[in-house]
């Protein structure tokens, strides 16, 4: 079903796009089974690993598969807007009508170009993003004190060691209090990317490192990598919490297991557990890879919740469905129920389909303020 799905809109672009085309059949045939093969990276991901997270081919060759899965998906898209422009003026004219192939060129020309974009948008290093958060009761020792939350690597052979290498120089560079990483830090078995990974060792803020794992990492025995994510140099947090202080003032850093864990046969997120003995006045901030229990949390006296999973929805017209699909929350800063919610755009993101378009990755440098009152 998964490789039928991402097959479906090959088969509209070759049936409403290539077979119209007033070229000849040698070359139309040709086209058609040019995009078909394209339209099965996933299957070849699955070949290459046992797995469509995890593909194992050369980073220019998965750049290239990213470029043309991408271009397939946007001429659907474009070539579904002319279809349904055709219809309605046919029906308001009361004629037949034939898509002329000049827009069809233009068509094809835009979704080349902008799978370009995108792709080169979602595999750079991201940008600085500083993003400033309003907490109530925090005290005054830790205004202005920064974070930086790290979410959604999904380090492969296309977010690979120099990558890596990259956002971790970047990282350090910033000067940030504590570093945090929301999940999603893989995509493969530890024997995959143990060189991959390897950068990572070398992140490091004044307070620390803290890591809680997303549901990609339930896809890679979980328990391995969150091992192997400590003896990194990294705090994990299973259900728990630390305590920063500084100058006698507290705060209080829990983060949650994802989800999805209960399917692997591991203990979901347990906020009440993850606060057992936490400082009853230190305000509150939890790690949750997923934003959907941003309101449970809420309710347990949370002051901020950093959030990922979602990408930002990669494509800004995706953003509401993604959205819908979170709980509402899809990307930036949300007041819930006078919780403050960040859900980030994410530091990479999947390598199946590795797409940006006005979504950009972050690397996301958090500032705590007071809030007034």
């Amino acid at each position: 079903m998964f490789h039928l799905m991402f097959s479906t809109p090959c088969l509209y672009v070759i049936v409403r796009f290539i077979l119209p085309m007033p070229w000849p059949l040698p070359v139309r045939l040709a086209s058609a089974l040019v995009l078909l093969l394209a339209s099965q990276y996933h299957l070849y991901a699955r070949f290459s690993s046992g797995s469509v997270f995890s593909p194992e081919f050369p980073r220019a060759l998965l750049i290239f598969f990213n470029w043309a899965f991408g271009a397939i998906l946007l001429l659907a898209v474009l070539q579904v807007v002319m279809d349904l422009g055709a219809l309605l003026t046919m029906l308001v004219r009361q004629q037949w009508l034939t898509i002329p192939a000049t827009l069809r060129y233009g068509a094809g020309t835009a979704a080349l170009l902008l799978a370009a974009i995108g792709v080169h948008q979602a595999v750079r290093v991201p940008p600085v993003k500083d993003v400033e958060v309003a907490i109530k009761n925090l005290p005054p020792q830790f205004d202005g004190y920064r974070l930086l939350q790290l979410t959604d690597m999904h380090i492969t052979r296309l977010f690979d060691a120099a990558w890596a290498r990259a956002v971790v120089d970047r990282s350090n560079a910033l000067g940030v209090d504590l570093i945090v990483v929301t999940g999603d830090l893989i995509d493969g078995s530890l024997s995959a990317r143990t060189r991959d990974v390897e950068p990572l060792r070398d992140l490091h803020a004044p307070d620390g490192v803290y890591v809680i794992p997303g549901n990609h990492e339930y896809f890679f025995d979980n328990e391995l990598w969150m091992q192997h994510f400590v003896s990194m140099g990294m705090q994990r947090l299973n259900n728990s919490h630390a305590t920063i202080a500084r100058d006698g003032a507290q705060l209080t850093l829990a983060g949650v297991t994802d989800l999805s864990a209960p399917r692997a046969g591991l203990p979901g997120p347990d906020l009440k557990q993850a606060l057992s003995g936490a400082p009853e006045q230190a305000p509150v901030i939890l790690l949750d890879h997923q934003p959907r229990n941003a309101r449970l949390a809420a309710r347990q006296g949370v002051a901020l919740q950093l959030s990922g999973h979602t990408h930002g929805g990669m494509i800004l017209p995706l953003a509401p469905i993604i959205a819908k699909a979170n709980e509402g929350f899809v990307s930036g800063l949300y007041d819930v129920e006078g919780m403050q919610l960040y859900v980030n755009n994410g530091t990479a993101l999947w390598p199946g389909f590795a797409v940006r378009l006005g979504v950009p990755s972050e690397l996301t440098r958090i500032t705590l303020r007071r809030a007034p009152g």
